[in-house]
């Protein structure tokens, strides 16, 4: 068995809204089959379809306070409680004390040490990776547990070479924004296609999105609605070639914030959970939180309890 991970920052589980939530509002046909017919909303509740199921995830682990990139990140991708390790939610980057307790306990890096094949395929622009290396810029957890691993972030080559996707999935924004050249054009349907056939290179591979973050804080509700409907075809796609029976998709997020437009601040919203696949229910079983992650991956992965 193998995992593809769908990342989707600052996404929460909010209101039947349509003026404030964009998950309220956009027609993601895709998403909905997976909760027989229910919109990803509060008051969806646990839901079990034919190819998935459906958890509602606390992403508060227990501590006050509005949970933050940072520690959420670190705690889906090492498995411990990172605010309460820290005595507080801290974000969007990660701190020293958070850094360092990645460095030690990253999925990715436990994984490769356990002799089993784990990829971060998100490709990031050679401006931010020269940022990274001379240390103008810090890592988000994400990034930083998956540098952790050994293996050097995919780069423009790799979107080239199809051997990594965008964070946005396609490759227009670094066309139109970054005024990249050569790059390959497809929509996000054929996205999705790509994404499942490089998952089937690893035991454990890992995407992440940072958009429907940025759309919480400073977007607005059509744009939020784009990114949905964008990553509902993706999504068609990538279930369109994917096998159930030899490998799980799992999708999540670390924190609520695009689910609640009339504020810019993050939510104290559960987030979104959905593992898709024939052994959905061995992930699924006790998952309530978002250090649940780990042991779920580890138990499809290694059969651990």
């Amino acid at each position: 068995m193998r995992i593809l991970t769908l990342f989707l920052d600052g996404i929460g589980l909010g209101a039947d809204d349509a003026k404030v939530n964009p998950f309220a509002a956009a027609h993601t046909p895709t998403m909905w089959r997976l909760t027989n017919g229910k919109r990803w909303l509060a008051d969806t509740g646990r839901q079990q379809s034919d190819r998935a199921v459906f958890i509602p995830t606390d992403a508060r682990l227990g501590l006050s306070g509005r949970p933050q990139s940072g520690t959420g990140q670190a705690s889906l991708l090492t498995g411990l409680n990172l605010p309460r390790m820290i005595g507080r939610h801290y974000g969007p980057k990660p701190e020293a004390e958070t850094r360092a307790i990645i460095a030690e306990h990253s999925y990715f890096r436990r994984l490769i040490e356990r002799d089993k094949s784990a990829r971060h395929l998100t490709a990031y622009p050679p401006g931010l990776l020269a940022d990274f290396k001379r240390g103008k810029t810090l890592r988000s957890s994400i990034q930083q547990a998956a540098y952790e691993s050994g293996l050097p972030h995919f780069s423009l080559t790799d979107v080239i070479e199809r051997r990594a996707l965008t964070a946005e999935w396609t490759t227009t924004g670094w066309r139109k924004h970054l005024n990249m050249k050569g790059l390959p054009d497809y929509s996000a349907r054929e996205a999705g296609g790509l994404l499942a056939r490089l998952a089937r290179d690893y035991d454990f591979s890992f995407h992440s999105h940072w958009l429907s973050d940025r759309i919480g804080h400073r977007g607005t509700l059509e744009r939020g609605i784009e990114i949905l409907e964008r990553f509902d075809a993706l999504l068609a796609g990538l279930l369109a070639e994917w096998d159930d029976e030899t490998g799980l998709i799992v999708i999540t997020s670390d924190h609520g914030n695009m689910e609640d437009l009339g504020t810019r601040r993050h939510t104290l919203n559960d987030v979104p959970t959905v593992v898709i696949g024939a052994q959905a229910d061995v992930f699924a079983n006790g998952y309530e939180r978002l250090t649940d992650f780990v042991p779920a991956c580890d138990r499809i992965l290694f059969g651990a309890d």
